[in-house]
């Protein structure tokens, strides 16, 4: 107890001091570069500092889709997910307001009236006072200063940690803007994508219907067996069956899409639409970034802060509090005639110490409780960043390899293209038949199907490396409008989808 009670008066100098750890921002292991990026040089790393507040584009703006434009800022108005978290926001800064305020005294008001009879019998300081029954007014009208001198910084760190929680429900609110927003592009673009496989597999299923009365005719004429005839009218109904589904997975996407727009289910309509011609080229940088850009790492490095300096509010509690309650100026009187007059007048002034002498532990509890918390943060830190990290590096990745796979793709479509070209000079001179031209046809659909799939999948992957670099950012470069793009710089190509 000797002890503690030194250590109070040393820290009662210290007036500046606030009692428990000054936070400082850990650091986190980052690999020096992206996988995908390989010719980065390593001195580009830096240490990163937060800037999720910085201003950030409109970001699917870069797609240059008026839908999607549309439907995300139907979705930033209306999402109820988004308004709540913008409700829990207000709440964390009226908080942070309300903490702020214990920095300084309160004044009050106060006034009381009271008729009181006393006992002829009531205690006096000698027993050879005369006592006598008597009734007497009391009025009594104050000014009352309440202050809680915070000699340890427990209020400063109080309102420390309320700020931090404030910041975090900031970020919050962006994180889940941006992961709304995300998925409605995403879903958009599934949607798209499923338009597109439906028109291929439309146009399919009305050559593969012509190569049935194609079969059926040369089956009646003995050239080919039933064998055949059956493949390709088991063909036309897979065929029917894959649109069936496509069909109903864009009712699901269209369902989503209505429910993050605020809309019920059911109620919005979009009609069939193509994808965008180009992909939009979205800045990585280096790893180091990633800690400034996600608001989700934002929000888990402003729950440490908070937490750290929860600590200091715990630990305060070891020592002893000191409360003032002084009366700034009051009057007192038996009767309102004489009530504001000058031998009326009172005031007091004191100071209020209090010790906790004997707690069972809770004192202590409640301190191994806010450590135990700061290192629940630090752990949520830690492991939030290397997901930011793995998301990113899956993103990118991914992008890349569909970049491969379209390049390849392009050039299958492309040789098909020449064949279905050349077999229809040749249909027309009469050196192939129709079922032949037909044929082409046919794996002509089939590969720019799977074109579409490998197109959409770019988009997609594509929202998703926006999402793991934390949203959009000044200065994105603006994607091409589809008059500026010449045929070969359009996914499509010759032969593509008009």
């Amino acid at each position: 107890m000797k002890h503690k009670l030194a250590l109070s008066l040393i820290v009662l100098l210290c007036t500046g001091c606030a009692i428990g750890p000054d936070y400082e921002r850990p650091l986190a292991e980052l690999p020096a570069n992206w996988r995908s990026l390989p010719d980065a040089k390593p001195e580009m790393w830096k240490p990163a500092s937060p800037a999720d507040n910085l201003p950030k584009t409109d970001w699917w703006k870069s797609f240059n889709d008026p839908i999607l434009n549309e439907l995300e800022d139907k979705a930033i108005a209306q999402n109820q997910t988004l308004k709540g978290s913008l409700a829990r926001l207000d709440q964390a800064i009226a908080t942070s307001e309300a903490r702020g305020a214990a920095l300084y005294p309160t004044v009050a008001l106060a006034a009381s009236g009271s008729r009181v009879a006393y006992s002829a019998n009531r205690a006096t300081s000698t027993y050879d006072s005369l006592q006598y029954n008597t009734v007497q007014n009391n009025f009594q009208p104050s000014l009352v200063l309440a202050y809680e001198v915070d000699w340890l910084g427990k209020v400063r760190r109080d309102v420390e940690a309320a700020r931090d929680t404030a910041e975090q429900a900031t970020a919050d609110t962006a994180n889940v803007k941006l992961l709304i927003t995300a998925q409605l592009a995403a879903t958009y673009f599934l949607m798209r994508q499923n338009d597109e496989e439906i028109r291929v597999l439309e146009n399919l299923l009305s050559l593969q219907k012509k190569l049935v009365e194609i079969y059926q005719k040369r089956y009646n004429e003995g050239s080919v067996n039933r064998s055949d005839l059956a493949q390709q009218e088991a063909l036309v109904e897979s065929n029917g069956a894959q649109i069936e589904i496509l069909k109903g997975q864009r009712n699901i996407q269209l369902d989503l899409i209505a429910t993050l727009t605020g809309s019920p289910a059911a109620s919005l309509s979009i009609g069939p639409g193509r994808l965008p011609a180009k992909l939009p080229a979205f800045p990585t940088g280096v790893p180091s970034a990633l800690l400034e850009r996600r608001p989700d790492i934002a929000s888990a490095e402003r729950a440490m802060a908070a937490a750290n300096a929860q600590i200091g509010v715990a630990e305060a509690a070891f020592y002893p509090s000191f409360l003032m309650t002084p009366t700034l100026l009051g009057y007192q009187s038996t009767n309102l005639a004489s009530l504001f007059s000058l031998p009326s007048m009172i005031w007091s002034i004191g100071l209020t110490a209090t010790q906790q002498v004997f707690d069972a532990g809770r004192v202590s509890a409640n301190y191994r409780f806010a450590k135990a918390g700061y290192a629940s943060t630090l752990a949520n830190y830690r492991q939030t960043i290397l997901v930011g990290i793995q998301e990113t590096q899956d993103a990118m990745g991914t992008l890349q390899q569909l970049a491969l796979a379209r390049e390849k793709q392009d050039a299958a479509v492309t040789n098909l293209n020449k064949a279905l070209n050349i077999s229809l000079i040749r249909y027309k001179e009469g050196l192939d038949n129709a079922l032949q031209l037909t044929l082409i046809q046919q794996n002509q659909l089939v590969a720019e199907r799977i074109k579409w799939q490998i197109h959409g999948g770019q988009f997609i992957a594509s929202v998703n490396l926006v999402k793991a670099l934390g949203g959009g950012w000044e200065g994105l470069p603006k994607p091409l409008v589809p008059e500026q793009l010449t045929n070969d710089q359009t996914f499509g190509g010759p032969g593509g989808a008009n």
